[in-house]
């Protein structure tokens, strides 16, 4: 089963326009530029482009940098919901938060609370948190993994801000699949997987992450820690280049001991100056039955 999520719950982020290569984006009251290779149309209304006061610039020679980010702040807050998360343009594009996933929180926190019992959630490849504030925040206790610090970090302070520091969340530097195998043999179990595995990375100490032969043994390892009823297991491929069947069928394959359905399908955001969807990602989810 295939279907489209949308990330249309936004009031603080808005997809204003795009064209050329490039995404008009609000973010609270500040509006950037920010280069997206899905873009291969023409902008619907050029003078709203005026608007944004920063704009992200691809380099000849790889990487890029921003111009104008001087006038905004060097960080700041942005709301969706009752959450609060922190925005800082990084020298990768990056703002420290995909509006995109605002879909999948939504989906999770519905599973989480419709669940009426305790809920343990893994979060691998967690960025900055916003699926685990999300998951916090409808009652999950959390264990959030990614192998930067600095992202880390930044989902401890994402928590904080939305006032949930005195929930129950775990926050681990570390290889995920390496974490995964401890956890194993800890016999600690989980409710619901989350993980979000780009095409290619580095863990915490220099072990390569290539998503084509990698993805697999990690969906295999982490069956081995679900517990006997799993609520859900949700896998988005943001820069993955997989089609969503392919996720679905890992799925299929490897929790087909377990009652339940697996589904697959794409996430974008609509935009508010014109009728068009901008796709953003796949994703590949399980839910219990």
């Amino acid at each position: 089963m295939s279907n489209e999520l949308l990330a249309d719950t936004w009031q603080d982020y808005e997809l204003i326009d795009s064209g050329n290569g490039e995404r008009l984006e609000r973010w609270s009251e500040c509006i950037v530029r920010r280069p997206d290779p899905q873009v291969l149309w023409a902008p619907a209304n050029k003078k709203l482009w005026k608007q944004a006061k920063a704009r992200y610039l691809r380099s000849n020679t790889g990487g890029g940098h921003w111009e104008g980010l001087e006038n905004y702040p060097r960080q700041w807050k942005i709301n969706w919901h009752d959450l609060t998360f922190l925005i800082k343009p990084t020298d990768f594009k990056h703002m420290g938060l995909f509006p995109e996933q605002a879909a999948n929180w939504l989906w999770c926190a519905n599973k989480i609370k419709a669940a009426k019992r305790p809920i343990r959630v893994l979060n691998l490849f967690a960025y900055t948190g916003g699926a685990t504030v999300s998951a916090v925040s409808a009652g999950a206790e959390v264990c959030h993994v990614d192998a930067a610090k600095g992202m880390v970090n930044w989902a401890k302070e994402n928590l904080k801000e939305s006032n949930l520091g005195n929930r129950k969340a775990r926050f681990i530097t570390d290889d995920v699949l390496k974490f995964v195998q401890r956890e194993k043999r800890r016999e600690s179990f989980y409710d619901a997987i989350i993980m979000d595995p780009p095409s290619y990375g580095r863990g915490s100490n220099g072990e390569t992450w290539k998503i084509e032969k990698n993805l697999y043994p990690l969906i295999k390892a982490c069956k081995e820690i679900l517990t006997q009823k799993p609520l859900f297991f949700l896998i988005n491929g943001y820069t993955a280049g997989l089609a969503p069947r392919v996720l679905q069928n890992l799925l299929d394959i490897e929790l087909k001991s377990f009652k339940g359905i697996a589904t697959s399908g794409e996430i974008g955001i609509p935009h508010s100056q014109r009728d068009l969807i901008l796709p953003c990602g796949v994703f590949g989810r399980w839910e219990s039955q």
